[in-house]
C-alpha cells in the first residue's frame, strides 16, 4: 500500500547534520557519553535528526495529510520568530527569502524550511533550548496525530538494541514516547536512568549525586590516607609513573629491566621532563634520574614486544616476555616505580620514588585479598579483543594493582553505605535507588582511568583510560592516579561529569519512557503497538559489548544486585544469546556464533520489528562494517524478514582524523537504512509480489544515477557513498516478495549486489573523472579504470590529515604488545578487503587475478602496489625485485638506484633515447612519474613530447583524476603534480 512520504524518504541535510555529529564527539560536558562508557554509541545529533526526519511527513507530498501540513506552516513561523538568532546562516536566509515574498512559502519551500529546522536542531547548543523543543515536540504530536494515532498519546518509538541509549534519548526529547531493551545489564541500567531517572527526577538526580559522591569521597578519604602519603613539604601526588619489569635473559646478566616505551614524561616545550636510565654493570642495577629542561632520548627499552636491556644490550625476545609476566600474574605488583607526578598551581611538577611511595604501596598490598574482590572470574583470551590474558591477567582483578583494588573495594563498600543512610532518611526509595546506580556508575567511570592498562600521555600530561579502543591490549608502562585530586579519572571528576550531564538533561524536560531486559528476538511488545522501529543492532564481528562490559558488570553487580536481582542473576554479563559474529574472535567458547547464526538471529530480531510496528509505520537500520560479508548478512536478514528498504543516508559520525575506510575496521559514516514494513493494510506480511529480473536490472542504474550524485552533493563519496547507495538500489529488489529470472528462477540478494556494486563502480567513474560521458570512462583501459575508483573508494573525501591512517588496512595495533621486532614490516600500498575489491573490478570488467603487475593479493585483503615498487615493471625488469617503501631517503636512492640499473643494461638513455613506452595509460602515467621523482628531466620531457605521450589527452585527464585521488602528502600526490606541473611548460 503506499502511505505518505516520510521526510526520511525524500531528504536530509547530511552535511549539516554530519557538521555537528563530528562536532559532539570532542563535547565533554553534559552528553551522554561522559556518564558512563559505551561502545559504538550514536552520536546524539545524527539521533536526534533521523528520528524527527523519520516520524515527520513530507510537507511536499501530494498524500501528505493537510492537517499536517497546517501544522508546520504555524509552527515554522513561530520558529522563525522565536528563534532568529539561533538559526544557521542557511536557515535565515531561506526564512529572509519567504518574508521578502509570501509567495515562495509552497509546499517545496515547507520542506526546506522543515529540512532547515532539523538540520539546526542538530546542533548540540540547541538540544535543550525551549524554542527548538517546543518546535519538535508539536511536529511530532501533528504527525502522530494525522497518522492515525489517539489524542493525548505519543508516537512509540522502540529500539531493541538499545545500547548506550542514544536512540531512546533522542525519541523522548523531540516528544515520542520511548521503549528501549537490551540484553546486556549495563546498557538496561544505562537507559533506566536516560528514561527514567532524569525524566522523573531532573535537577533533583543531579543534586543527589553530587551530595553523596561528596559523602562518598569525605568517608573514602579518611580511610585511604595512609596509602596515598602527602610528600613531606606538604606537595600532594596526582599520579605514579610505573613500569612492570623482567629478569634480563642475556649470558651473565639477570639485570631487573623495566618495561619502558618512551622515556619522555612530558612534552611542553623548554619545560620538556625526561627519564634517564642510570646503570650499573657491576651490580647490574638500573636507577632513574629526571631531565627536566629537555629530553634524553624518547626510545625506552621495549620495542614491539622485545625488550633490550640497558646494563648489557642483550635483547630478550616477545616470546620470553610473556613467559615471564605471565609467571607474575601480568606483573603489575611487581612493577618499578618510575616518577611521581605532582599538581603545581596549574602545571604538574616530577619528582623520582621515594621509600614512604614504596612503604605505602607495600601496606596496600597487604591490606588487600584479591582473590576475594571480583571472586577469580576468569578473563578470557579473545584474539584481537583480550590480548592480557597472553600475560598473565588472566582474571578480571588482576588488571589491577593491589593497592588500586584495595582503594576500588573501599570506594565500593562506601557506596553501600551512602545507599543505606539514603534508604533511613529518604522517603523516595527509588531516587535513592536511581542515585546509588549513578554512584556505582562513577566508580566505572572511575576504573576505566584507573587500571594498569592506563598509559601516561605526555603531551597533557594526563591519564589514558583503559577503553582507548575496543579491547584490552596489554601497557608495560602505566599510570596509578591518585583516588582523588585534579587528575584524569579521579572519583571528584567522575561525580562531576555525571553530574553535568544530569543537569543538562534536566533541562529538556522530558516524559518518562520504558526499559527492559529482553532479547531483540522475543520483544515484551504486543504487535502493531510501535510507530518507529528505530535501532542500531550490532555490527556483524566489529564490536564484543557483552565480553567488553564484564569490566564495569562484575562491579555493578558488586553493588547493585540487591536492587536488580534478575539483572545481575548471573556471574557474567549474559552472552549466549547476543547477536555478533564471534566465532572468529574465540572458537572456543562461540563456535556457533558465525555469519550463519548472526544472519538467522537478526532476521528474527527484524521479523519482531516488523511485528511490532503498524502497517503504516517507519523503521530505520543503523549500519557501518569494514567488509561486504558483514553487508550482506545484515541486509540479507532485513529483506528476509519483510521489510522493504525506500531510502539509505550516510551521516558521517566520526572525528577528523577516523577515516579508515573499508579494508579497515571502520567507515567514516553510519548507513542509515529506512525501511517501510513490506505489510498489507491488516498486517499480513505481503509474499505473492513476484519482479521480473529484466524489470529489475533496467532500473537499478537508473536509480544510482540519481542517487549518487545527490550523496557527492552532500559530501559523501569513496566507500561511504558506496554504502549509502545500497538503499535506492534495495528498494528496487525489496519491494518484491522475490524477484524470477525468465526461467522462474529465484534471484539471491547476493546475486543482486553482484550488480548493485558494478552499478555503483561504474556511475563512481563519471564523478572521478568529472564531466565525462561513458565512453569517455570506457576508453581508459581496465588497470586505470580500477586504481581510480581504488583510490576513491579508499580516499575521496578524506581531509589531509585522514590520508595517513587511511592507508593502513590493519586495525590499531595494541601499543606495547605487538610482534617480534624481526617480523617484516608491512608493505606500502594501499589496501581493500579482497572481496570488496573483487566487486569492485568485477563491475569495472577487470580481474584481479590478470593485473598481477598492478594487485597483489594475499589471503583476504588485496594491495595496490604503490607506484615506486612497479619500477622494475614498466622500465622492464620484472624478474628483479622491486624497490621497497622505506624511509624517505631510502626509499628515493632505491629508485634511482632501479632506473640507473635498468638505463645501464640497455646501454644507457642517449639523446635521442628513452624508456620503452608502457603498454596502457595507467602504465605511462606512472612511468612518468618515476621519471620525475629521480630527477630525470631530459628523460622525461622526451618521453612526453618526442614519444609523444602528452599528445594523448587521456593521460593528462588520469593524471589530474589521479592527483585528487591520491592521498595528500604522500609520494605519489607529489609525483604526479610534478608532472602536472610541466605540461604547459612543455606546449601541451
Amino acid at each position: 500500500m503506499n502511505y505518505p512520504k516520510r521526510l526520511i524518504e525524500v531528504d536530509l541535510p547530511i552535511k549539516r547534520i554530519s557538521a555537528h555529529a563530528r562536532r559532539e564527539k570532542s563535547i565533554r560536558h553534559g552528553h551522554i557519553s561522559t556518564m558512563h562508557i559505551w561502545w559504538a554509541r550514536r552520536p546524539l545529533a545524527a539521533c536526534r535528526a533521523v528520528i524527527c526526519a523519520a516520524l515527520w511527513f513530507d510537507p511536499a507530498d501530494e498524500d501528505c495529510p493537510p492537517k499536517f501540513r497546517e501544522v508546520v506552516r504555524r509552527e515554522m513561523r513561530k520558529w522563525a520568530r522565536d528563534s532568529r538568532g539561533l538559526m544557521s546562516a542557511e536557515s535565515y536566509d531561506h526564512f529572509e527569502a519567504v518574508q521578502k515574498k509570501p509567495s515562495l512559502l509552497d509546499d517545496e519551500m515547507l520542506r526546506t524550511l522543515l529540512l532547515d529546522f532539523i538540520a539546526d536542531f542538530a546542533n548540540w547548543d540547541n538540544s535543550t533550548r525551549r524554542e527548538y523543543l517546543e518546535t519538535s515536540r508539536a511536529l511530532t504530536e501533528a504527525a502522530h496525530l494525522a497518522a492515525g494515532g489517539e489524542p493525548g498519546t505519543r508516537p512509540l518509538v522502540v529500539d531493541p538494541f538499545a545500547g548506550g541509549g542514544a536512540i531512546p534519548l533522542e525519541a523522548l526529547r523531540v516528544g515520542a514516547d520511548a521503549f528501549a531493551s537490551d540484553l546486556n545489564p549495563v546498557a538496561v541500567l544505562l537507559n533506566k536512568v536516560v528514561l527514567e531517572y532524569i525524566p522523573r527526577y531532573g535537577q533533583q538526580l543531579a543534586d543527589e549525586v553530587r551530595k553523596w559522591g561528596a559523602w562518598v569521597k569525605a568517608e573514602a578519604e579518611k580511610e585511604l590516607a595512609e596509602f596515598y602519603p602527602k610528600d613531606p613539604d606538604g606537595a600532594t601526588p596526582v599520579a605514579y609513573l610505573w613500569a612492570r619489569t623482567i629478569t634480563c635473559e642475556g649470558p651473565g646478566c639477570g639485570a631487573e629491566v623495566p618495561l619502558i616505551r618512551s622515556l619522555n614524561l612530558a612534552k611542553k616545550g623548554k619545560e620538556s621532563v625526561a627519564l634517564g636510565l642510570v646503570t650499573n654493570a657491576k651490580t647490574k642495577a638500573i636507577d632513574f634520574k629526571l631531565h627536566i629542561g629537555g629530553t634524553n632520548g624518547s626510545e625506552g627499552t621495549v620495542k614491539r614486544g622485545s625488550v633490550t636491556c640497558p646494563v648489557c644490550g642483550y635483547t630478550t625476545s616477545v616470546v620470553s616476555v610473556r613467559k615471564q609476566l605471565k609467571a607474575s600474574s601480568g606483573g603489575a605488583d611487581n612493577s618499578r616505580l618510575l616518577a611521581v607526578v605532582n599538581r603545581s598551581g596549574e602545571g604538574k611538577t616530577y619528582r623520582g620514588a621515594s621509600s614512604e611511595d614504596i612503604a605505602a604501596v607495600e601496606r596496600a598490598r597487604k591490606s588487600v585479598d584479591r582473590k576475594s574482590v571480583l571472586n577469580e572470574t576468569e578473563l578470557p583470551l579473545m584474539s584481537g579483543v583480550f590480548n592480557v590474558p597472553i600475560y598473565g591477567m588472566t582474571r578480571w582483578d588482576l588488571l589491577f594493582s593491589s593497592r588500586q583494588l584495595l582503594t576500588a573495594k573501599l570506594l565500593s563498600e562506601k557506596i553501600e553505605d551512602a545507599a543505606r543512610s539514603m534508604s533511613s532518611t529518604s522517603k523516595n526509595a527509588e531516587l535513592a535507588t536511581s542515585v546509588k546506580v549513578l554512584l556505582a556508575f562513577a566508580l566505572d567511570k572511575y576504573l576505566d582511568f584507573r587500571s594498569t592498562l592506563c598509559a601516561w600521555i605526555n603531551v597533557g600530561e594526563k591519564i589514558g583510560h583503559t577503553f582507548g579502543r575496543q579491547a584490552l591490549g596489554m601497557i608495560f608502562d602505566w599510570t596509578e592516579g591518585v583516588p582523588f585530586g585534579d587528575i584524569s579519572g579521579s572519583w571528584e571528576r567522575s561525580i562531576e561529569y555525571i553530574g553535568e550531564f544530569l543537569e543538562k538533561e534536566a533541562q529538556a524536560g522530558m516524559k518518562t519512557g520504558s526499559v527492559e531486559q529482553a532479547s531483540a528476538q522475543q520483544h515484551p511488545l504486543p504487535s502493531d503497538s510501535v510507530q518507529a522501529f528505530i535501532t542500531d543492532p550490532p555490527y556483524y564481528n566489529a564490536v564484543p559489548y557483552a565480553d567488553l562490559s564484564d569490566f564495569f558488570y562484575l562491579w555493578l553487580r558488586k553493588n547493585l544486585s540487591k536492587e536488580f536481582p534478575s539483572l545481575f542473576a548471573s556471574k557474567i554479563a549474559p552472552k549466549d544469546d547476543e547477536l555478533c559474529e564471534m566465532s572468529g574472535w574465540d572458537n572456543v567458547r562461540y563456535p556457533h556464533k558465525d555469519a550463519g547464526f548472526y544472519e538467522a538471529g537478526m532476521k528474527i530480531a527484524f521479523e519482531e520489528g516488523r511485528r511490532l510496528c503498524v502497517p503504516n509505520g517507519i523503521g530505520v537500520v543503523v549500519f557501518a562494517h569494514k567488509s561486504t560479508a558483514g553487508w550482506e548478512t545484515l541486509l540479507s536478514a532485513l529483506i528476509d524478514s519483510g521489510w522493504i528498504v525506500t531510502g539509505s543516508w550516510a551521516i558521517d559520525t566520526e572525528r577528523s582524523g577516523r577515516l579508515r575506510a573499508m579494508g579497515s575496521a571502520a567507515l567514516a559514516s553510519s548507513i542509515h537504512l529506512v525501511c517501510r514494513p513490506r505489510e498489507n493494510a491488516d498486517g499480513s506480511v505481503r509474499d505473492n509480489d513476484i519482479g521480473d529480473w529484466r524489470d529489475v536490472l533496467r532500473e537499478l542504474p537508473i536509480r544510482i544515477h540519481e542517487w549518487m550524485p545527490r550523496l557527492a552533493k552532500e559530501g559523501v563519496v569513496g566507500a561511504d557513498a558506496i554504502f549509502a547507495c545500497l538503499g535506492p538500489a534495495l528498494e528496487v529488489f525489496s519491494r518484491y516478495s522475490r524477484v524470477e529470472k525468465p526461467s522462474g528462477e529465484q534471484v539471491t540478494l547476493r546475486e543482486y549486489l553482484e550488480y548493485v556494486w558494478a552499478a555503483v563502480a561504474k556511475e563512481a567513474l563519471t564523478l572521478i573523472f568529472a564531466g565525462a560521458t561513458d565512453a569517455d570512462v570506457t576508453g581508459f583501459e581496465e588497470d586505470a579504470r580500477l586504481t581510480a575508483m581504488w583510490l576513491w573508494t579508499l580516499f575521496a573525501g578524506a581531509k589531509p590529515e585522514d590520508d595517513k591512517q587511511a592507508t593502513d588496512a590493519d586495525a590499531e595495533g595494541d601499543s606495547d604488545d605487538e610482534e617480534p621486532s624481526g617480523k617484516s614490516a608491512k608493505p606500502g600500498g594501499f589496501t581493500l578487503e579482497y572481496d570488496a575489491a573483487r566487486k569492485i573490478a568485477q563491475g569495472l570488467g577487470a580481474h584481479l587475478e590478470e593485473l598481477t603487475k598492478l594487485i597483489e593479493v594475499k589471503g583476504d585483503k588485496a594491495r595496490l602496489l604503490p607506484v615506486a615498487e612497479r619500477t622494475k615493471h614498466l622500465f622492464g625488469k620484472d624478474e628483479a625485485e622491486a624497490p621497497r617503501r622505506g624511509k624517505k631517503k631510502d626509499k628515493q636512492a632505491k629508485l634511482f638506484d632501479t632506473l640507473d640499473e635498468v638505463e645501464a643494461e640497455i646501454g644507457g638513455w642517449g639523446d635521442k633515447s628513452a624508456p620503452q613506452l608502457g603498454d596502457t595509460v595507467l602504465d605511462r602515467v606512472h612511468q612518468a612519474m618515476i621519471l620525475f621523482a629521480a630527477g630525470r628531466g631530459d628523460a622525461t620531457k622526451r618521453f612526453l613530447v618526442d614519444d609523444g605521450v602528452g599528445n594523448d589527452e587521456r593521460f593528462w585527464r588520469l593524471a589530474n583524476a589521479l592527483s585528487a585521488l591520491y592521498p595528500s602528502g604522500g609520494d605519489e600526490k607529489r609525483w604526479v603534480d610534478g608532472v602536472l606541473a610541466r605540461k604547459k611548460g612543455l606546449g601541451f
